[in-house]
């Protein structure tokens, strides 16, 4: 193994969480988009009739959409030098990304705003504030998947690792480097799904007191 550690401490380690920033940011753009869009959904299958039965296709097709290709269609559908008016037209690398993620991120908001609207209706408002904890699952989901923004050149965390592994003959210090990115991507990913599943449990337990009611 020949790797530096003071370079990785002081050149890797920075850029890599530089990166990562870019994850979240990404992951953030998306769901907002996919809240705005989801929401529309959601009224539009609660509505029902010609519109409902368009929104719930319109989310199936969201839903089956795959990232890559929808990715590489938004980069090569507006040529780099497009303008409207002199003002440019181009997505930046973070918003194709952020917009390739955003059919997965409207029809999971669509789904769990379904479900939360039929909570409330069945008088469970409880049932209902389960699309919280849905929703930060979505984003955490959504910071994982922008890793996707690798393959078109966005400096987000999975660049910064593979353009410094290259840097690297050995398998030892590639791997070295492999692991750190697991570890500071996996810390802050495992601990969000950890508050997650923590407050779905507290919310259950909760619904289940008040369904059985006063003994």
């Amino acid at each position: 193994m020949t790797m530096n550690f003071d370079r990785l401490f002081a050149d890797f380690l920075p850029q890599l969480l530089a990166g990562m920033t870019v994850n979240f940011e990404i992951a953030a753009i998306s769901l907002a988009l996919g809240l705005l869009a989801g929401l529309l959904l959601t009224f539009g299958r609660l509505a029902g009739g010609a519109v409902g039965g368009t929104s719930a296709s319109l989310t199936a097709l969201m839903r089956a959409a795959p990232t890559f290709v929808v990715m590489f269609f938004l980069l090569n559908a507006i040529p780099r030098g497009a303008t409207l008016f002199g003002v440019p037209m181009a997505l930046s690398g973070v918003m194709v990304v952020a917009l390739s993620l955003l059919p997965y991120a409207a029809s999971y908001v669509a789904d769990s705003g379904v479900d939360a609207v039929q909570q409330m209706r069945r008088g469970s408002p409880l049932g209902a504030l389960l699309i919280l904890p849905n929703l930060a699952r979505a984003f955490f989901v959504l910071v994982m998947s922008s890793s996707a923004g690798a393959a078109i050149g966005v400096g987000e965390g999975i660049a910064v690792i593979l353009r410094h592994a290259e840097q690297y003959p050995a398998l030892g210090d590639r791997l070295l480097l492999f692991a750190l990115g697991v570890i500071c991507f996996g810390i802050p990913l495992q601990l969000g799904f950890a508050v997650i599943r923590h407050i779905q449990r507290r919310l259950g337990q909760r619904m289940t007191r008040d369904n059985a009611g006063p003994v």
